[in-house]
């Protein structure tokens, strides 16, 4: 008769599973904020419905607004929503407790960066549908489809740096404040408003932003065009901010 083998063998989930269940963590924890529902969805649906209703009553063509509020709600989840819950994370010791355990930093990052862009997935998933549903009819070349491809996990790379900038050296409340203010800000300077709204001498400097490149992206995507000049603009914004991020992020508040 074999004996039972109850001597403790502890130890640590395989290092992929460690990760997956992370970001399995960090997606439950997003989608219960209810402020970040609100910026991820509430807001860019009412948007396309009141664009729906009154859109064309004021000029507004259909097709290049639902690309800019595609870009809103990348925006919203890749910067603003990120960065949030990032300094509250920080200021509570989740993240210096999370380090005590064999995630390493690494796989921290690593799992919430597939929380983040699962959540932009299914977000997009989202507002791509209402947008059909209120007649969006988007007719995009083979070209830019391919520059979108690969403009989008820019987009969210360079936001995820200025997200971590932010949420590492502000106070939990100050990057609560800045973050919405931001947030609006990047709305009304090249997403929503389109950089050709504004006078002459500010064009240039808003087709700089990151915000306005990953926009500018997918309205041209929308419109049937090719530009691959917001490439260049947002490699150097994820140089720049995860460079930047690496510096100055503080695990600890």
């Amino acid at each position: 008769m074999t004996g039972l083998d109850l001597a403790p063998a502890a130890g640590a989930a395989p290092r992929p599973r460690r990760i997956l269940r992370h970001a399995a963590m960090e997606s439950r924890l997003v989608a219960r904020n209810g402020e970040q529902l609100l910026l991820a969805l509430v807001i860019p649906i009412g948007l396309l419905l009141a664009h729906a209703v009154a859109g064309e009553r004021f000029g507004i063509a259909r097709e290049p607004f639902v690309a800019s509020v595609l870009a809103l709600g990348l925006w919203s989840t890749g910067f603003t929503s990120l960065a949030v819950a990032t300094a509250f994370e920080r200021r509570y010791g989740v993240l210096e407790r999370l380090a005590a355990t064999p995630l390493r930093r690494v796989d921290l990052l690593a799992g919430k960066a597939f929380a983040f862009a699962g959540l932009a997935l299914g977000q997009s998933a989202a507002l791509v549908a209402v947008g059909f549903a209120v007649g969006w009819s988007p007719h995009p070349s083979v070209a830019q489809t391919l520059v979108v491809v690969v403009a989008v996990p820019l987009g969210l790379l360079a936001f995820a740096g200025l997200a971590l900038v932010l949420a590492g050296l502000a106070s939990a409340e100050l990057t609560l404040a800045l973050a919405n203010l931001v947030y609006l800000a990047g709305a009304a300077l090249g997403i929503v408003v389109p950089p050709d709204a504004y006078p002459g001498w500010a064009e240039p400097v808003l087709r700089l932003l990151p915000t306005t490149a990953l926009a500018e992206s997918l309205r041209t995507w929308a419109g049937g065009g090719t530009d691959p000049l917001p490439l260049v603009v947002l490699s150097c914004w994820v140089i720049a901010g995860l460079a930047l991020a690496r510096k100055v992020f503080r695990w600890t508040s």
